[in-house]
This record gives structure tokens, sequence and C-alpha cells, in this order.
């Protein structure tokens, strides 16, 4: 009866010295759980976009990438931004599409133009290309296939992917 009776006092001592915590979690219990909600949402984030950033570091091999790319090249006085031959791209590429001048010496002429900012574009992101080399049939397939390479390494050419048609101002 004795054991019974220091058990029940035991119990009454820890209920009035926990009381006031049931209290505070009660009337704190909303921001208790917002708390906890927003730790495991931002958890949950964090690991979503780690998890994206290991995928997309496994599709692009962005090691493999970099290490192409001539860092001392960048660095010359005389190389033209990126931007720029981006512009020129896609100023000649509307030229060359669009078809705005009937002499065929003008339409080599801007072929040249392009097929030449093609190779600087392909010089500065470290691909490779072939188009000097070729001639014909062979060299309009070599500009498809270096148009998807730099649409791939993120150059974005007027109607190089599928489906897509070039806008006219």
């Amino acid at each position: 009866m004795e054991i019974i009776r220091l058990l029940l006092l035991a119990v009454a001592l820890a209920a009035v010295v926990c009381l006031p915590l049931l209290i505070a979690l009660v009337i704190c219990a909303d921001e208790v759980l917002d708390r906890v909600t927003c730790g495991y949402t931002e958890w949950r984030d964090r690991r979503r976009e780690r998890l994206l950033i290991a995928q997309l570091d496994q599709a692009v091999d962005a090691d493999e990438f970099a290490s192409r790319v001539d860092l001392d090249a960048l660095d010359r006085a005389d190389r033209r931004p990126l931007e720029q031959i981006a512009a020129d791209l896609r100023c000649l590429r509307r030229a060359r599409v669009g078809g705005e001048g009937p002499a065929v010496v003008w339409h080599s002429s801007v072929l040249d133009a392009y097929d030449e900012r093609l190779r600087h574009a392909c010089r500065a992101l470290g691909l490779t290309e072939h188009l000097a080399e070729l001639t014909g049939m062979d060299r309009e397939l070599e500009r498809v296939r270096v148009e998807g390479e730099l649409d791939a390494a993120g150059l974005r050419l007027p109607a190089t992917r599928p489906g897509q048609r070039e806008r006219h101002p």
C-alpha cells in the first residue's frame, strides 16, 4: 500500500511540474506544428534540388564538357564575345533562310559568313566542326549537325529545334 501511495505522489508531482509545459504546448501548438511543417518542407526542397543537380550533372557530363573548353582562348583580347557571335548567327540565319537577295553570289556570301560564325561559336564552346573541309550536301549536313550541337550546348538559334518556326517582325 505504501508503494501505491508513493507512485501516486510521484505522478501528482510530475503532473504539477509538467502542467505549465502542457499548457504552453497547447497554446503554442499551431506555431510548433508550423515550424515542424516548414522544416520538413525545406528539407524536402533541398533534397529535390540535390537530386535534380545530380541528374543534370549525370545527363550533361559537365566535367567532360568543361575540359574541352580552352580557357586561355577565352582571355584573348581579340576574341569576340559569344553573345555577339550568337547575334550575328541569328541575323545571318534570317538572311539565309529568308532569301532576301536574289543573287546567287549574295546567297553564297551569306552562307560563307554564316559558316564562319558557326566556326567561331564552336571554337568558343569547344565543339568540333568540319565546315571548312566539306562542300555541297556534306557541308549542309555538317551545318545542321553543328547547329544541333550549338543548341545542345545552350546557344539557341531560331528554327533549330524540331517543330519550331522562325518569326519575322
